[in-house]
């Protein structure tokens, strides 16, 4: 199982994730949803495509932008299509 979490709190648990360069990318279904926020960020990678973002809050602290997925990925990327990593201080592993 490989978890994400932040100052103790699960954001996501699972042992279906898939690795790409060096990310751990959680289906959907493993995540703690009540923990993630919508954020307008939104950034360009040549082959997977256009990232948004998700700020995470737990407890009384938010992480701006420490989550991201693919909601269209390119071909090549497509199976992260439905699937979010984490960074920004967020413990994967």
């Amino acid at each position: 199982m490989v978890k994400a979490v932040w100052n103790d709190f699960v954001l996501a648990d699972s042992a279906d994730t898939i690795v790409v360069e060096g990310n751990h990318y959680f289906p959907a279904e493993s995540l703690t949803a009540a923990a993630l926020k919508p954020s307008a960020t939104t950034t360009v990678c040549g082959w997977k495509g256009v990232a948004h973002y998700y700020s995470i809050v737990a407890g009384d602290r938010e992480n701006p932008d420490a989550a991201w997925y693919y909601p269209d990925p390119k071909p090549a990327a497509a199976e992260i299509k439905g699937r979010v990593a984490f960074w920004k201080g967020i413990k994967v592993g």
